[in-house]
């Protein structure tokens, strides 16, 4: 194509839980919003294929967009959930060391949160845990009591109407092919149309650094591949229970939903593409993981669920990557913001993130 068919004054492309909270708050800042999506229906990736945990902040290094965007989004998220009386509960999380080498990585991660303003840390002895989830073994432990879960897709509809309340709107089923930086913004090419906008968000997701480069210099993204597994029956545990953090995630750990139901993962595995398949071989691997502090685990009632897919910005053995929200004084092209490696905390920081992407686009 090459006529412009429609101006608009601010593209978002993905709708997924960032790319709603970045359009949402554009359009209650005035603007004109429009969010491309190519899938026929929002949220269904790295936002529909997750834990659904509301993050306290405690493990992201001091002054990163991580620990930061966490921390303020978390207090953001809690008073947009309670104002629109939205499923979510702040059960709390326990993080457990299983030996005494752990326990010393333990006081390191109260430091940290302390650090990142994430919320007090109590202490547990092992006595001190056995009394609150009675099936978990462990030397120590702290409670994190500002962690919680949340319905992801209602947060996202309630995102995605305040939106339209605005004037912004969703389109579905429209892949961006690519994107054409000019004087006046960026013009989108889409599998449908042809936009002309002064404001472009790449708020792709996995597909980030693919839209990106089509214009421009991209990083090179890395795919983590987690499964998770349902519990059946009765869940032992009333609280998230999470190990000790390992390379890639933050270990395969215990999450309820909404109704009680007890899930563990995800675990790690590093993929060339994106990639949904369950591969069941190994559960003997990820059912050794969960007794380490669940040894009572009964294989049995381990279910296969569903995977989900980091986008990740770094690769094995390397340090994990900050957010990277780039606007064009970071990579000179006018009118263009890049959201990369958006993963955990992502959900929790998406109100604030979408705060920050305004602020920046107001400086730009």
């Amino acid at each position: 194509m090459g006529e412009v068919i429609e101006q608009v004054d601010a593209v978002v492309i993905g709708a997924g839980v960032v790319g709603l909270a970045v359009a949402r708050r554009l359009a209650l800042a005035g603007r004109e919003v429009m969010i491309l999506e190519r899938h026929d229906a929002i949220g269904t990736e790295v936002s529909a294929r997750n834990s659904e945990v509301i993050h306290a902040g405690l493990y992201y290094p001091t002054g990163s967009l991580r620990a930061r965007l966490c921390v303020q989004g978390k207090e953001q998220l809690y008073r947009y959930l309670a104002e629109r009386n939205l499923p979510h509960q702040n059960c709390g999380k326990i993080v457990v060391a299983v030996n005494e080498e752990q326990k010393q990585e333990l006081e390191k991660y109260r430091q940290q949160a302390t650090i990142n303003r994430a919320g007090d840390l109590i202490p547990l002895s092992a006595t001190d845990i056995k009394a609150l989830e009675p099936e978990v073994e462990a030397v120590a432990g702290v409670l994190s009591p500002t962690t919680g879960i949340i319905d992801s897709h209602a947060y996202m509809l309630s995102l995605q109407g305040d939106l339209e309340a605005a004037g912004g709107m969703v389109v579905l089923s429209t892949n961006v092919d690519r994107l054409q930086p000019g004087s006046a913004g960026v013009t989108v090419h889409t599998s449908e149309l042809v936009l002309q906008t002064r404001l472009l968000v790449n708020c792709a997701g996995l597909s980030a650094p693919l839209v990106a480069s089509t214009c421009m210099l991209a990083p090179t993204p890395f795919y983590a591949r987690g499964r998770y597994y349902t519990y059946s029956g009765r869940s032992p545990f009333k609280r998230l229970v999470y190990p000790l953090p390992e390379p890639g995630g933050l270990g395969v750990h215990v999450t309820l939903d909404l109704a009680g139901q007890a899930r563990f993962g995800p675990d790690v595995a590093w993929i060339d593409s994106v990639d949904y398949t369950f591969d069941d071989s190994a559960r003997d691997q990820f059912a050794a993981a969960i007794r380490r502090y669940y040894p009572a685990l009964d294989v049995a009632r381990l279910q296969p669920g569903y995977t989900g897919v980091r986008p990740k910005i770094t690769g094995p053995g390397m340090s994990a990557a900050d957010f990277r929200i780039d606007g064009p004084a970071d990579h000179g092209v006018g009118g263009l913001v890049n959201l990369f490696g958006i993963e955990s905390p992502g959900l929790t920081s998406s109100l604030a993130i979408g705060e920050y992407v305004h602020q920046l686009a107001n400086r730009s």
